[in-house]
C-alpha cells in the first residue's frame, strides 16, 4: 500500500507542480497537506514550508468557515463538494483579508475504492466577484437616481420591433403593457409626430442620440409635455439594433416656462409704456416747466430795471437771492432731463476720438476755467466705440466738477492720463482725471455717485447732486466702470471704458 501510495503521490505532484491554478493534496483524517503547488501557496499566504503540516494547523482561520467541514465529509462519504463565489477569509501577513473562491474537493480513491484523500482545486475570483459587487451597487445607485428623478426608461429592439417599459415610462405616456411603439406613436399629439418622427430619422442615420420634446394625449384627455431622450446602439456594420432612453414629464416645467414668457412680454410692455410716460414727462419738463422760469427770470429782471434797484442795498440782496434760486431750479430741471433721458436708445455707436470729444468739453468750460484761472494738462487719449454726445457729456461733468470742488486762494489744476488695459477679454481705455481740489474722503468715495447726493453745503457749493450720478450712469451704459479716490489735497477719477462695444450695443 505505501509503494502504491507514494507511487500515486508522485504523478500527482507533477500534475500539481505544473499547474497554473491552486492546487492542493491533503490525505489522513488529520489532512496532512501531502501536496501544495505554488498557486495554492500564495493564495494561502503562509510560505512554501506547508507540505507535511495538517491543513488544520496551516489555517486555523478556516475552523468557524464549514471548510474543515465540507473536507471531512468529503473524506467519509466519498462524495465532492463544489462551491461557487465562496466567501474564504485568509488571515495573510497578520491580516484577515476577505477572499472569494471558486473551488472543488474531490475524493481520491486507492486500488481497493477507500478514500485515502481530497485534492482541493480553486479559482481566485474575488476581483471579479468585487466588480460584480461594485456593477451591483452602481446598477442600485442608477435606479435609485432614475426613480428619484421620475424617470421612465424604455428599452427597444429595433430589428424585432419590441419595447421594454419601466412602469413609470407607461404612466408617463399613458399607455398599458403590452407596449408597442405604433401604440406610443397614436399617443403623440398629431402636431408632435412629426418632431418625434425627424429626430427619430436623423438618429437613425448616424446612430446619435434621439432628443424631441412632444404632447402626449392620455386616455382621458388629458395632455402632458414628454422629454424624451434616447440612444441608437449599432452593430460592427453600422445597422441600428436597440435604441435604449429615458422619458421625463415635462408639463408643470413647460406650462412654467409659458407663464415666465408671458410674464416677461407683460413687464416689457409696461415698461416700454413707462418709458414713453417718462419721455413724456421729460418732454413736459423741457417745455412747459423751463417756460414759467424764464419769465420768472425776465420779469425779476425787469422789476429790477424799473425800481432801479442800487447796489448793497436790501433789495438788491433779495432780487440776487431770487435770481439765485432761479438758476438753480433751472439747473436742476435740466439735470433731470439728462438724468431722465440718458437711457433712451437712439443714439449710434461709432468709433470716438477721445482728444476730440475730451476738446469739445473744454470749449464749453473755456469760460468757467478762465474765471477759475485753472490750468488742464491732457495726455493722449485713445480713440473707443460709444455715444459721442455721452461721452462729452461725462468729461465735462467731472471737468466742471473740479473747478466747482477748488480750495480758497489755489487755482485748479486738472491732470489727465490715459493707458490700455486689458481685463476679459477686452481692452479698455483707462483715464484718470486728477484735480487739487478740496478732496474726498474715502467714506464717501462711493456716496458721490449717487443721485441728489449733496456732501457740501449748496450755500458754498452750487449744484443740483446729479452730475456725477449721470458720469455713473454714462459709464455703465459703455459696460465701463467709474471710481472716485481722493485726500485733503485733492481728488482722482477712474474712468475705464471698453476700446470695442458689446454686440448688443448700448
Amino acid at each position: 500500500m505505501d509503494t502504491f501510495l507514494s507511487g500515486r503521490e508522485q504523478m500527482l505532484g507533477n500534475i500539481v507542480e505544473t499547474a497554473p491554478f491552486p492546487i492542493g493534496v491533503y490525505t489522513g483524517n488529520e489532512l496532512t497537506i501531502a501536496l501544495a503547488n505554488p498557486a495554492i501557496m500564495k493564495a494561502w499566504g503562509k510560505g512554501s514550508d506547508v507540505v507535511g503540516k495538517r491543513y488544520t494547523e496551516i489555517l486555523p482561520e478556516l475552523e468557524n468557515q464549514q471548510i474543515f467541514d465540507q473536507l471531512r465529509n468529503v473524506l467519509s462519504t466519498g462524495l465532492p463538494y463544489h462551491a461557487k463565489n465562496q466567501k474564504v477569509d485568509l488571515e495573510i501577513e497578520g491580516i484577515l483579508k476577505t477572499h472569494y473562491f471558486n473551488y472543488s474537493f474531490t475524493p481520491l480513491f486507492d486500488n481497493e475504492g477507500n478514500v485515502y484523500g481530497v485534492m482541493n482545486t480553486a479559482a481566485d475570483v474575488t476581483d471579479l466577484n468585487l466588480a460584480q459587487q461594485k456593477l451591483i451597487e452602481a446598477e442600485g445607485r442608477l435606479v435609485l437616481a432614475v426613480d428619484s428623478a421620475q424617470l421612465g426608461t424604455y428599452e427597444t429592439d429595433l430589428v424585432s420591433e419590441t419595447l421594454k417599459t419601466s412602469d413609470r415610462f407607461n404612466e408617463i405616456w399613458g399607455v398599458k403593457p403590452p407596449v408597442t411603439r405604433k401604440r406610443i406613436i397614436e399617443a403623440i399629439h398629431p402636431d408632435d409626430r412629426q418632431v418625434r418622427e425627424k429626430a427619430h430619422e436623423k438618429a437613425m442615420s448616424d446612430c446619435t442620440n434621439v432628443f424631441y420634446e412632444a404632447r402626449a394625449i392620455h386616455p382621458d384627455g388629458a395632455v402632458r409635455w414628454i422629454r424624451v431622450n434616447g440612444k441608437i446602439l449599432c452593430d460592427d456594420n453600422g445597422i441600428p439594433i436597440t435604441l435604449i432612453g429615458i422619458v421625463q414629464d415635462i408639463t408643470e416645467q413647460t406650462e412654467t416656462a409659458e407663464h415666465l414668457t408671458k410674464l416677461v412680454k407683460k413687464r416689457t410692455s409696461e415698461l416700454q409704456r413707462s418709458n414713453e410716460d417718462l419721455q413724456q414727462f421729460a418732454h413736459v419738463v423741457s417745455h412747459d416747466l423751463k417756460e414759467p422760469i424764464r419769465k420768472i427770470k425776465m420779469f425779476i429782471d425787469l422789476l429790477e430795471n424799473s425800481l432801479d434797484v442800487q447796489p448793497e442795498t436790501q433789495e438788491k440782496k433779495y432780487i440776487t437771492k431770487i435770481q439765485q434760486a432761479t438758476d438753480r431750479v433751472y439747473t436742476l430741471i435740466d439735470g433731470v432731463l439728462n438724468y431722465s433721458t440718458i437711457s433712451a436708445d437712439n443714439q449710434p455707436i461709432t468709433v470716438i476720438d477721445l482728444n476730440d470729444i475730451f476738446n469739445h468739453a473744454l470749449t464749453d468750460l473755456e469760460l468757467l476755467i478762465e474765471q477759475k484761472k485753472g490750468t488742464v494738462t491732457k495726455a493722449t487719449l485713445p480713440n473707443i466705440e460709444g455715444v459721442p454726445i455721452l461721452i462729452q457729456q461725462l468729461f465735462y461733468n467731472i471737468i466742471n466738477n473740479a473747478l466747482k470742488f477748488h480750495r480758497d486762494g489755489v487755482a485748479p489744476a486738472i491732470n489727465v492720463s490715459a493707458s490700455i488695459v486689458k481685463a476679459q477679454n477686452n481692452n479698455y481705455a483707462h483715464i484718470r482725471i486728477s484735480d487739487n481740489g478740496i478732496g474726498l474722503q474715502e467714506a464717501f468715495a462711493k456716496r458721490i455717485f449717487t443721485a441728489f447726493e449733496r456732501l457740501n453745503p449748496k450755500d458754498l457749493y452750487e449744484g443740483t447732486g446729479l452730475g456725477l450720478a449721470l458720469c455713473k450712469k454714462i459709464v455703465e451704459r459703455h459696460h465701463g466702470t467709474i471710481e472716485a479716490e481722493g485726500n485733503e489735497t485733492g481728488t482722482t477719477f477712474t474712468v475705464c471704458l471698453p476700446i470695442k462695444q458689446w454686440e448688443d450695443g448700448i
